[in-house]
């Protein structure tokens, strides 16, 4: 027998989560059901609203509280730029609490198959800013995949030419694995011991 249809179509909802399979997407629904009104109606609002309460920061793509400063852009070290492919990464790596320079966001990874080419990713808007701050050094902080290594590779020998410290993240960071799931001391312990690339 099936399950009715709204439930079925809230299933198919939840199963559009990363990591989330047809038995989990279940529970999930079947736990709402269970909730009080009042805590559907919450958990409602602060999905259909939580795109507009927040914003990216045009400068460092950062993510912050709309209407207010971007915490990732003031009161920094500006001689340091850290790249990232996700604003989210950038909360990563502060909760180490050892980098204190700047943030740049690029427009994801390199990946020819899903249309990411060369230009998608905002090159041209790095090396200006790059120029703008005179940054002193680059960490570069992508990713250990075939997409992050392929695009670190290409960052570097795009801004090789500006005579720049151009350093990566090392240590302690797998092979195939996304910053998503990297623990505090594991990334701490990258950052420290960044190398030259």
């Amino acid at each position: 027998m099936r399950y009715p249809a709204d439930l079925l179509k809230l299933i198919a909802l939840f199963k559009k989560l990363p990591g989330v399979g047809s038995k989990t997407a279940e529970r999930f629904a079947f736990e709402l059901l269970g909730w009080e009104e009042t805590q559907i109606h919450m958990f409602a609002e602060q999905v259909s609203t939580v795109k507009k309460k927040i914003q990216f920061c045009p400068e460092c793509g950062c993510m912050g509280e709309i209407d207010l400063a971007c915490t990732f852009c003031n009161k920094r070290d500006t001689s340091c730029l850290c790249i990232i492919s996700s604003a989210k990464d950038a909360f990563a790596i502060e909760d180490t609490h050892i980098y204190k320079g700047l943030y740049h966001v690029i427009d994801g990874l390199l990946s020819p198959i899903d249309g990411k080419t060369a230009e998608k990713i905002g090159v041209e808007k790095l090396k200006k800013r790059i120029a703008d701050l005179q940054i002193k050094e680059i960490v570069i902080a992508l990713d250990s995949t075939l997409e992050g290594d392929t695009t670190s590779l290409y960052l570097k020998d795009q801004l090789t030419a500006s005579h720049i410290s151009i350093s990566r993240l090392a240590l302690g960071l797998p092979l195939g694995s996304s910053l998503d799931f990297i623990d505090g001391g594991t990334l701490s312990r990258a950052l420290m011991g960044r190398q030259s690339f």
